[in-house]
Formats: C-alpha cells, sequence, structure tokens
C-alpha cells in the first residue's frame, strides 16, 4: 500500500492513537497499533515521528516520569479529525445537553473540547439559519433525572483502556452493604450507562460468575499489564436480555391486564409499552382495557406505581398483590404520620419513588455479598 510508505498517512494514524490526557500510551503501544494499520517503523523513526514532527506542532505531551515514555493529547486541545461540518456539530451540541445528564463530569471533560469545537463552529455561521436552530432546540429526560454519579478523574479512562485491551484492573471498591472498601482484581468483560450511573461487567479475583461494578463506587484504579480472563461465550447484549439490568422476577413474559385512563390510553397509542399490545374501549366509561406482552420485572413495576390511580391492574396476580400490599402500607404511614410504623416500609430498592438512585443498588447487590 502506497498509504502505508507515506508518512503523511503514517502522521495522521498516529495522532488519531494518542489518547486525551489522563489517558496514556507508550511508545511500544503506538508501535504496536501502527503495524496493525499497515505502518511498519522502528522505534526510534517513531520516537523522532513523535518528538520532532509531532510534538513540535500539535499539544503532545510526553511523560518522562517512567520508562518507555507515555503519550497523550492535551485535554484541551481543539484537536479533532476529520473538520467538522455543519450537521456534525449539530449533532454533537445536542449530544452535549443530553450527555450532561447522563455522564459523571470527569468524562464530560474529556469530551468538551469536541463540544467546545461544535460551538465555535456553530458561532462562526451567525449568517446561517442552522446555526440559530441550534439555540432552539433542547433535549429533555424521560422523567425525573438525577444528578450523575461523580467518579475519580482517571476511573473512567482506566476501566475504557482496560476493557479495550484486555487487561485487568485492580481497583478499590467501596462495599455498599459492608460500608468499607475492599481490593479486587478485576477481568472487563463489558460496560453499561444506566441512567446517573455506569457499570463495569466482569469477573472478580479468582470467581466465574459475572457481577457488576459501580463505577463512583471504584476509590482508586490500577491497569494491570495481565491479560483479562475471557467469560466463556459472554455477549453483552443476551446478558441485558437476561434481566440483568431490569432485576427480573420470572424469565419468562406475562401479559399485563389493565384498565387506563383516556391520557395513558391515548400515549400507550402513540408509543406502545410493547409490540404485542392491545387497547379495548371499556362500556360505560371512557378508560380502556390494556392488554400486553410485558417482562415480569420491577421495571414495568416500577412504571406502574408512576402512574398512580390513573391504572387498575388485573393481572399478573404477583403485581395485584404486591401493589395492595404497597397500599396498606401507605395507608397505614399516613393514617397516623406522627406515630406511623416506619418498619412497614418496603424495601428502598422496590420503592417506585426510587426507580433511578435506589434500584442500581440492587442491580449491583452480588458485587456487593462477594466475600
Amino acid at each position: 500500500m502506497a498509504e502505508a510508505k507515506d508518512p503523511l498517512f503514517r502522521y495522521l494514524a498516529l495522532l488519531q492513537l494518542i489518547p486525551r490526557w489522563p489517558g496514556r500510551i507508550s511508545t511500544p503501544a503506538l508501535q504496536e497499533k501502527l503495524r496493525d494499520k499497515g505502518f511498519e517503523i522502528d522505534i526510534r523513526s517513531l520516537q523522532r515521528d513523535l518528538r520532532d514532527k509531532l510534538a513540535r506542532r500539535f499539544p503532545i505531551i510526553c511523560d518522562e516520569t517512567a520508562r518507555p515514555y507515555r503519550w497523550s493529547l492535551d485535554r484541551d486541545a481543539a484537536h479533532g479529525l476529520p473538520a467538522l461540518d455543519t450537521a456534525s456539530a449539530l449533532a454533537l451540541h445536542l449530544a452535549e445537553s443530553h450527555l450532561n445528564h447522563l455522564l459523571p463530569q470527569s468524562v464530560l471533560d474529556q469530551l468538551n473540547p469536541h463540544f467546545r469545537s461544535a460551538r465555535d463552529y456553530l458561532d462562526g455561521m451567525e449568517r446561517n439559519g442552522l446555526a440559530h436552530w441550534a439555540r432552539r432546540v433542547r433535549t429533555l429526560p424521560n422523567g425525573k433525572a438525577l444528578l450523575p454519579a461523580p467518579l475519580q478523574p482517571a476511573t473512567w479512562t482506566l476501566v475504557c483502556t482496560a476493557l479495550l485491551e484486555r487487561r485487568q484492573l485492580r481497583v478499590d471498591y467501596l462495599s455498599r452493604s459492608k460500608g468499607e472498601a475492599k481490593s479486587l482484581r478485576i477481568h472487563p468483560a463489558g460496560l453499561v450507562s444506566r441512567h446517573s450511573s455506569s457499570y463495569l461487567i466482569g469477573t472478580a479475583n479468582d470467581y466465574a460468575d459475572l457481577r457488576q461494578f459501580a463505577l463512583h463506587r471504584i476509590q482508586h484504579a490500577e491497569l494491570l499489564d495481565e491479560p483479562a480472563r475471557e467469560p466463556d461465550g459472554f455477549d453483552i447484549d443476551r446478558y441485558i436480555e437476561g434481566g440483568a439490568f431490569a432485576w427480573r422476577q420470572a424469565p419468562h413474559e406475562v401479559e399485563l391486564i389493565a384498565d387506563v385512563h383516556p391520557q395513558i390510553a391515548w400515549l400507550l397509542n402513540e408509543t406502545p409499552l410493547s409490540r404485542q399490545q392491545s387497547l379495548e374501549p371499556l362500556p360505560d366509561t371512557n378508560w380502556q382495557r390494556l392488554r400486553a406482552s410485558v417482562p415480569l420485572d420491577q421495571e414495568t413495576l416500577w412504571w406502574i406505581f408512576g402512574l398512580n390511580d390513573q391504572i387498575r391492574v388485573h393481572a399478573p396476580r404477583e403485581w395485584v398483590e404486591e401493589i395492595g400490599k404497597r397500599l396498606e402500607n401507605l395507608q397505614g404511614m399516613y393514617a397516623e404520620p406522627a406515630q406511623c410504623d416506619t418498619s412497614r416500609r418496603a424495601p428502598m430498592e422496590d420503592s417506585p419513588q426510587a426507580p433511578t438512585t435506589e434500584r442500581q443498588g440492587a442491580e449491583v447487590q452480588t458485587a456487593e455479598e462477594m466475600p
């Protein structure tokens, strides 16, 4: 390939391989990645490329405190390849407002140069009507959005690097049940961002079963050189569909039968609860009968609780009984507020009032129970 011999293409490939600080990559690792892209170059020539060619023209940082040297791009550098176009700039502008509700600040800090480039691009197009469109469009979260859980500054970068390079992580992980941190050696298998928190999926120490680790509970992380152990047949989509994040009560789906308020019926007619759904008018009322095939999980039950008195559930029987128990608890709590027995309250992990915060604790309970 002619491109493999042209230093210009090699420089471009090299720039794309250097991560932003606090991410770092060693000279031998860069050489290996360049070789994977078809560029053959010895270490000394690569060092000359980095020091004499690129570092003089781009904000590249060299960490010389350890051997081999490690390279990173300045965090605030407004460097991007390729250049933005109008559609990409608008997409990044909307993505920024959406991700502000989901990602921790340390991750947003790493993305800020891209967001800033998009804003600068749009601000430079004052005469273009599309630039004004960005000021008139916003994204809103579905329901009450909690603030993203804060992470240690380098945690996201280290976790992503370990996952992509299939390396082990040593972490100090805060146990929610024990209230203290414990040292774990994690073999990463996947990463899931959900609501305002992110979770690392993997095995720990010598255990073979997959567990979930909340990134905001990692107090310290260290990237190890040892290769991570690969789970047999792991597929992240099947893992999620199996109810890992939905707290399923059964592996099969059930038929939800309920009477719904006309406003809820209208909403479900536009945005169905499932692909197998029907709505039929009820006699002598403007309510409708809902039938839908849904998973028997807490996620759907929390949605039902959120509708309050705009839904009357008939099936499945498990949920009817659960709703009845909750009603009894609520009546007891509010009948005599000053003397109510708070011990009758259901666990917070089940609470429909806390669908994004406390249920996340339930999702990682397997990690918490690890010896």
